[in-house]
C-alpha cells in the first residue's frame, strides 16, 4: 500500500510543503490549472530549484503583482473556495484545512468563527499554499499520510497581531495531541499553515515507522539555518519484499487485557474492528491477578490503522490502555475463484507459492448459506467441492477445513 511520509526536521510551511510535493513530482501545469478556477488575479508563481546546507530542493514562491488583501474572514474564503471550479473533494478538504486555522484562531481571540479575520493566512499565498497542496496530493494520487514529530523552532515571530512567542498561538492550538518538538531553531519552523496541513491531513504522527521509500522530495525554506531549512516527504509503500515464495510486510499488534466487562459485547467488538479493515481479531482467556478470569483482546492490523484501532478498543471496551508493537507478517500470495457447485456458488480461496497453488479453501459464509438455502449439513457441501475437486483435504484428517476469518 501506497503511503506519503513527512519528515518534519526542520517544521514545515505552506510554501515549503508546495515546494516538496512539486519536487516529489506532482505536475505543477495540473495545480495551476486547478488555481486558476478559484478567479484570484494579482499574483505570480514561481518555482525554482535551490540548496540548503547541501541539500537540494524545489523553492516554491507566490509573488504578489498587486497589492494584496490580507484580511478576509473564514466566511469570505469558503465562498472563494465553494464558487470555484475544483473538484468536490479538493473544496471540502481545503475547507477542512482552512477551518481548523479558524477554530485555533477563534478560540485565542473570542470570536465568532465566520467573523475571524485570517489577516496573513487569509492572504492569497496561504489560500494558494493550502489550496495547491490539496490539488497537488490528488495529482499524486495519495490516500495515506504520515508524519514524524513536529519541531516548532523558538524564539519570537512578528504577525499581524504583534511580536507573539514561537510557537504562535494559533500553530499551538492547532497541534494540541501532535507530537511535537521545541527550540531545533531560533525562530518559526512550523507556520499555522504548515500545522493545519499536517493536523488535516497525517493519519498518524510517528517517529517509528517501517516502510519502503520508493521516491523522495525536498522543499526548501526561506531562511538558511545551522541545520538544513526543508521539509522532506518520502513516497513509499507499507509491502516490504518477498522471501522463500512468502510476501512479507509489516503489521501491527494491538492488545488490551481485561477482566470486567460484559461477554456479550466480545462479538459487537470483533465485529467493529474486523469492518474497520483489521487482518484478524482474536481474544484469549487468562487468570489474572486475584485469581479472577479475563481475556487478551488481540487485533493484528496495517501499521496505518492503528490509531482507529485503538480508539475502538478504548471506546468500546472497560480498558484504560492498550499495548502496541510491529511485526512482520510472512503470507502466501492469495486468489480467489468462484466455482458453480449442485448447492450453488462457492468461493475459492488459493494460496499461491511462485505462481503454484499450495493450498485452498472454500469460503465457509459460502458453504453456510448453501447449505441453509438447500436443507443439508455444511459437510455435505464439503464433501461436494472435494469430490469435485475444487479443494485440498487437510493432510492430518483428510477432510476439507473451512476457512477461517484470520488472515495471518
Amino acid at each position: 500500500m501506497k503511503m506519503l511520509y513527512y519528515d518534519c526536521c526542520a517544521g514545515i510551511s505552506g510554501d515549503m510543503n508546495m515546494g516538496a510535493l512539486l519536487d516529489l513530482g506532482a505536475s505543477l501545469e495540473y495545480v495551476e490549472e486547478g488555481l486558476h478556477s478559484l478567479l484570484l488575479s494579482g499574483y505570480d508563481i514561481r518555482v525554482d530549484r535551490e540548496s540548503r546546507r547541501g541539500i537540494g530542493g524545489m523553492r516554491f514562491e507566490v509573488r504578489m503583482t498587486e497589492p494584496a488583501h490580507h484580511h478576509r474572514t473564514f466566511e469570505d474564503i469558503r465562498n472563494i473556495i465553494t464558487g470555484s471550479g475544483l473538484p468536490e473533494g479538493v473544496k471540502q478538504t481545503s475547507l477542512e484545512i482552512f477551518l481548523a486555522i479558524a477554530r485555533a484562531e477563534s478560540k485565542i481571540h473570542g470570536k465568532d468563527l465566520n467573523a475571524v479575520h485570517f489577516h496573513e493566512v487569509g492572504a492569497i499565498d496561504s489560500i494558494i499554499d493550502i489550496v495547491g497542496c490539496v490539488l497537488c496530493l490528488e495529482n499524486l494520487g495519495v490516500t495515506t499520510i504520515v508524519a514524524s514529530p513536529v519541531e516548532l523552532g523558538g524564539g519570537f515571530v512578528t504577525c499581524a497581531h504583534g511580536t507573539l512567542p514561537v510557537p504562535a498561538p494559533a500553530t499551538m492550538e492547532i497541534l494540541r495531541g501532535v507530537p511535537v518538538t521545541l527550540g531545533g531553531v531560533p525562530h518559526e519552523a512550523t507556520t499555522p499553515t504548515g500545522a493545519a496541513i499536517l493536523k488535516v491531513m497525517a493519519r498518524e504522527f510517528t517517529e517509528r515507522l517501517r516502510f519502503t521509500p520508493l521516491k523522495v522530495g525536498y522543499g526548501i525554506g526561506t531562511r538558511d539555518t545551522e541545520i538544513p531549512n526543508v521539509l522532506r516527504v518520502v513516497l513509499g509503500e507499507t509491502g516490504v519484499t518477498a522471501e522463500h515464495g512468502l510476501r512479507k510486510d509489516a503489521a501491527c499488534v494491538i492488545e488490551c487485557t481485561v477482566d470486567d466487562m460484559n461477554p456479550e459485547l466480545y462479538g459487537h467488538i470483533m465485529d467493529l474492528l474486523l469492518k474497520t479493515g483489521a487482518f484478524d481479531v482474536f481474544m484469549t482467556p487468562v487468570v489474572m491477578k486475584k485469581s479472577r478470569p479475563g481475556v487478551v483482546l488481540t487485533v493484528l492490523c496495517q501499521p496505518d490503522m492503528k490509531n482507529s484501532v485503538r480508539e475502538i478498543i478504548l471506546a468500546e471496551t472497560t480498558t484504560f490502555g492498550v499495548r502496541e508493537y510491529d511485526v512482520d507478517r510472512h503470507v502466501y500470495e492469495r486468489e480467489t475463484t468462484t466455482v458453480s457447485t449442485k448447492y450453488g456458488p462457492v468461493r475459492i480461496k488459493h494460496a499461491l507459492r511462485d505462481g503454484k497453488v499450495i493450498k485452498s479453501k472454500p469460503e465457509y459464509e459460502d458453504c453456510r448459506a448453501c447449505a441453509m438455502k438447500h436443507g443439508v449439513s455444511v459437510l455435505a457441501v464439503y464433501n461436494s467441492l472435494q469430490e469435485d475437486g475444487y479443494a485440498e483435504p487437510s493432510p492430518e484428517s483428510g477432510d476439507i477445513l473451512p476457512a477461517q476469518s484470520g488472515d495471518g
